[in-house]
């Protein structure tokens, strides 16, 4: 239900997942809410994920783990981590970047900020959904982790005891276990991790669709335009659009893999890079599973939905213009095809690829302007855009409010970035 109306006005620039639970979450404390973005709700990214909310994912992305493994799997033509050749020269800074943040005290400061997104995250979405009454497109999945080779157990068992240690509850399964706990899956894998606590959604462009029609239930507008610049003015923040200009009181930039050009035009540079998403829906294979799996060697998550089983995969960044690569879904099909007991049905998927907004600590950025009261960021989620979106409203709402957020933001601050004489500069002070 609608609080008192505030008076003020506020944008959210941005119709993914994030940007319309940020919407929701101002809108019920009593603003005026308006979404811009030149998709329908959910259109972007937020339509193509996996549909899980991956909690157990609290390791950035960049660690001497994964560094090591980088070339191994760039090289192979199936692996999980792509580089298009024609754009390396422009990503090459950003590598850079992405190399030094696997650092051991940034990996683990890493750790203690996505982990605590996370661990949040499941009761926020819980909050969200009951605020709309649609708790029913969260669903208590469980999610199953595998390996196909007997060489992976010193991999798995160290996982387990990782994640055991961060509070996470993660049984071993092993090969006759598996079958049971998943008959979908193919009798020649080896072993595997449970997480009873895993959630998913029922459809990731459903559950947006809700949360957007529940936001115009209440009153909220949703507008079809591409914001190009924000100027911060006397009487509050003008957005500049082809059809005009708009003036609102606050704004949040959670606009994806485009946010940084809009940083930019407030005189931030942020480094973010476009990790380009691939998934296959396979329409008639919705009840293969019975609850989302990933590989742990294929790197892979497939997640019986609604609308199918949708098969996601691939590190791909190549920026923002590439045409997708069509061998990626030859790719997807194949793992999918080695992991089904059943790997018919295959023929005719719906193939799609998206952009992910990712750093290179893998954090995102949750943070108010440091110049600019009135202008906010939520955005740079990389694989945990649906995981992190609920949390991340509550979050943002408070910077709009004027209030302590629950959690500590300072790992997520906008100018985390910005050096000067080797020293990080632009602490934000948030409201205590």
């Amino acid at each position: 239900m609608n609080q008192a109306d505030t008076g003020t006005r506020a944008a959210v620039v941005g119709a993914g997942v994030v940007g319309v639970t940020a919407a929701l979450a101002l809108q019920q404390r009593g603003l005026s809410v308006t979404v811009l973005d030149p998709q329908g709700p959910g259109e972007g990214a937020s339509s193509g994920n996996a549909g899980f909310l991956a909690t157990e994912l609290i390791d950035p992305l960049s660690t001497p783990t994964m560094l090591r493994k980088a070339p191994r799997l760039w090289l192979d033509p199936h692996g999980a981590v792509a580089l298009p050749l024609r754009y390396l020269p422009k990503l090459l800074p950003w590598l850079a970047r992405f190399i030094a943040a696997a650092r051991p005290a940034q990996v683990t400061q890493g750790r203690q900020a996505l982990a605590a997104l996370n661990g949040a995250a499941v009761a926020a979405w819980r909050r969200c959904l009951a605020d709309i009454g649609a708790e029913e497109e969260l669903v208590a999945s469980g999610y199953l982790l595998v390996w196909e080779s007997d060489r992976g157990r010193v991999e798995a068992r160290r996982q387990m005891e990782h994640l055991q240690r961060w509070g996470y509850e993660v049984e071993w399964l092993e090969a006759e276990q598996l079958r049971t706990r998943e008959p979908g899956l193919s009798r020649r894998l080896s072993h595997g991790l449970f997480f009873p606590n895993a959630h998913q959604v029922r459809d990731p462009l459903v559950l947006v669709r809700r949360l957007a029609q529940a936001f115009e239930a209440r009153g909220g507008e949703i507008r079809r335009a591409r914001v190009e610049r924000l100027v911060p003015a006397s009487n509050g923040v003008t957005l500049k659009t082809p059809e005009g200009n708009l003036t609102f009181d606050q704004v949040v930039v959670a606009a994806g893999a485009w946010s940084h050009h809009l940083a930019k035009s407030l005189d931030l540079e942020v480094p973010l890079e476009t990790e380009r998403g691939y998934h296959l829906t396979l329409p008639g294979r919705g009840q293969a599973l019975r609850q989302p799996v990933g590989s742990a060697e294929r790197r892979c998550v497939m997640t019986p939905m609604s609308c199918g089983l949708r098969v996601v995969g691939f590190t791909e960044l190549g920026g923002l213009s590439l045409a997708p690569v069509k061998r990626r879904y030859a790719s997807l099909c194949r793992h999918t095809g080695r992991l089904l007991a059943d790997a018919t049905g295959l023929d005719a998927p719906t193939e799609w690829m998206g952009f992910r907004p990712t750093l290179p600590d893998s954090l995102p950025v949750i943070d108010t302007h440091p110049d600019y009261p009135t202008i906010h960021f939520a955005f740079g989620h990389q694989h945990l855009g649906l995981t992190q979106a609920a949390i991340t409203a509550e979050l943002v709402t408070a910077l709009v409010m004027g209030e302590r957020p629950a959690l500590d933001l300072e790992p997520y601050r906008v100018t985390r970035f910005r050096r000067s004489d080797g020293q990080e500069q632009g602490e934000r002070r948030h409201v205590s």
